[in-house]
């Protein structure tokens, strides 16, 4: 042994484990990105998915079989659908953040949430569900008296008020379609708001939304090259859907990370 504190060590000393994940700066009110992000968004979830693309395929069809088999049960399977998709999207976005730091991917991961953040969860569900039904009320009171009547002989069926009704009902197809849009906004990144960002209901379903408002252009890349996707998904007996599934459900994981990280310290964009 030498006294010399310069001297190397002779036994191997090894470093210490790092992740290799760049956790990158949470940015709690997101920031805009390029148009061409949408693109990233969904090149990116495919190589993230091709880490572990076998386990994602369970993940994806397991929730397809749960969400079928729940929605079956008479009106209490619709509501349960309604308040614990959320908790099960929850579960993903965990996983997907667990898969980035290195650790393993497993099956599991879709009910993770239901440990750790249930209650926030489900309380998104319920503001989805709520919101929906208010949407429904609303189309109902715009066109559902007049097409049950229609339906049921009640009123004249003559292709002038046929014709007068099929406008009414094109009308509140837009109604809905316009109301269904921001709360599809609210939604879309409070699941990982919650479980990743640490945030309350409110705060996520705010943030959610003006992150998506900040955003509609590469949103609309985003949409675009999906529904290009999914028409080709469809085309071999829905086969596709194996590996688009997985895709969208992680590119949903990849934009939250786009948008409210970022590797260098940067000032949210207003």
């Amino acid at each position: 042994m030498t006294d010399n504190p310069y001297v190397p060590p002779r036994s191997p000393v090894a470093d210490a484990p790092t992740s290799g994940a760049d956790d990158g700066d949470f940015i709690a009110v997101g920031r805009g990105v390029p148009a061409g992000n949408g693109w990233t968004w969904i090149a990116d979830a495919w190589a993230f998915t091709g880490q572990q693309r076998g386990t994602f395929i369970a993940i994806f069809v397991i929730y397809v079989l749960l969400s079928l088999g729940v929605s079956m049960v008479p009106i209490v399977g619709s509501l349960a659908i309604a308040l614990l998709g959320p908790v099960l999207n929850g579960g993903i976005m965990l996983g997907c953040e667990a898969l980035r730091r290195g650790e393993t991917l497993d099956v599991g991961c879709l009910f993770a949430a239901f440990r750790s953040h249930a209650g926030k969860l489900i309380g998104v569900g319920a503001f989805t569900l709520v919101a929906f039904v208010v949407i429904f009320a609303i189309v109902a009171l715009t066109v559902g008296g007049g097409l049950f009547a229609l339906m049921t002989g009640a009123v004249d069926a003559s292709p002038e008020a046929t014709t007068k009704l099929l406008v009414s009902v094109m009308i509140a197809l837009l109604v809905f379609l316009g109301l269904s849009v921001p709360i599809y906004m609210a939604v879309w990144f409070a699941a990982p708001l919650i479980v990743l960002g640490g945030q309350d209901v409110g705060a996520a379903l705010k943030e959610s939304f003006n992150a998506c408002l900040r955003n509609v252009t590469p949103f609309l890349v985003w949409g675009i090259v999906a529904l290009g996707l999914a028409i080709v998904a469809t085309i071999p007996f829905g086969l596709g859907w194996l590996l688009l599934g997985p895709l969208l459900m992680a590119s949903v994981y990849t934009s939250y990370r786009d948008i409210f990280y970022v590797s260098e310290p940067a000032e949210p964009l207003a």
